[in-house]
């Protein structure tokens, strides 16, 4: 099966896991609309280069086409002229990934609550929960239109483990709320809702954290052995681009999924044909399983049919 046909809209797709995931539908021969606020000419993220140009160029060398669309997703106007302009263009949408992020240098570890800069702190819930809703809200009524629909909500882990900050924790575990509270509204529809989270991200940003490149890579290990088991940003892609092929993908509905489990059960590899499991790697190195969220929540899920979790009252 293929994505041939198939419209996707990667929100938030400049670099790191969005434009693997683009580049990943791209592969599976979707159409794809690249967006974000760093454009040729103009970059959003200072001392970032990356742009949605390149990413839409990406796609269209893996063998899909890519479109690029500037926008702000924090600004609801410019969200509903987005999918106005997918509406006109090609009458459809049948993917929706949220990757919409922004808040590496907000980001404050190390430091608790009352320590941290407070207008950081909720410049990044705008950024990395607002802009997920605004996008979600624009882009469903054109979704519902079609004959199914899938929506992808990128977090960072699968569960409720301590994320470093308060805030970042709130953001991320925020994102897999929504991804459950949709599936619940989206429950009469055609339209699934997950959540997804890639491992130890291999990203633009990272590389340059190390000091390295794609090509050195492994020589980060020297600063952190952890990143041997890191993965590319196409690892999440290709995760993505399983999920919009799954005929039964309807049963993960509401549901947190990881890059790794996903290759387990789908049998895809990392561009470099590697198969990370960081799942693995975090239980082996520290001694630690992370209880999941699918542990911890959705336990019941496995009790019975999808009424069981969203039963039908007001």
């Amino acid at each position: 099966m293929t994505l041939e046909g198939k419209v996707a809209l990667v929100a938030g797709a400049t670099r790191g896991a969005g434009r693997g995931i683009a580049e990943a539908l791209g592969e599976a021969g979707a159409t794809v609309y690249c967006t974000g606020r760093s454009t040729r000419g103009a970059p959003a993220t200072e001392g970032r280069s990356e742009t949605i140009e390149e990413t839409a160029e990406l796609v269209t060398a893996r063998g899909g086409r890519g479109f690029h669309v500037r926008c702000d997703h924090s600004v609801p106007e410019q969200v509903r002229e987005l999918f106005e302009r997918v509406r006109s263009e090609q009458g459809r949408l049948d993917i929706l990934v949220n990757d919409i992020w922004g808040g590496d240098a907000l980001t404050e570890f190390g430091k608790t609550f009352w320590q941290v800069s407070l207008d950081k702190g909720l410049t990044m819930l705008e950024r990395g929960i607002h802009t997920h809703l605004i996008t979600s809200h624009f882009a469903v009524p054109l979704m519902i239109e079609g004959d199914d629909g899938l929506i992808i909500e990128i977090t960072d882990g699968d569960s409720y483990g301590y994320r470093g900050n308060l805030f970042y924790d709130l953001v991320k575990t925020s994102v897999i709320r929504t991804a459950f509270t949709m599936a619940r509204e989206l429950r009469k529809t055609k339209i699934v809702s997950i959540a997804l989270t890639p491992g130890f991200l291999r990203s633009e940003a990272m590389l340059d954290n190390f000091g390295v490149t794609e090509a050195n890579w492994r020589d980060a290990a020297e600063k952190d052995p952890n990143f041997l088991e890191s993965e590319t940003p196409f690892f999440v892609g290709r995760a993505v681009a399983a999920l919009a092929q799954d005929a039964h993908v309807r049963k993960k509905n509401g549901r947190v999924f990881s890059s790794w489990a996903l290759a387990d059960e789908y049998g895809f590899t990392d561009i470099d044909g590697r198969t990370p499991h960081w799942g693995r790697h975090f239980e082996k190195t520290y001694g630690v399983r992370l209880k999941t969220c699918d542990d911890a929540f959705y336990e019941h899920w496995k009790k019975g049919p999808m009424e069981v979790v969203f039963p039908d009252w007001p």
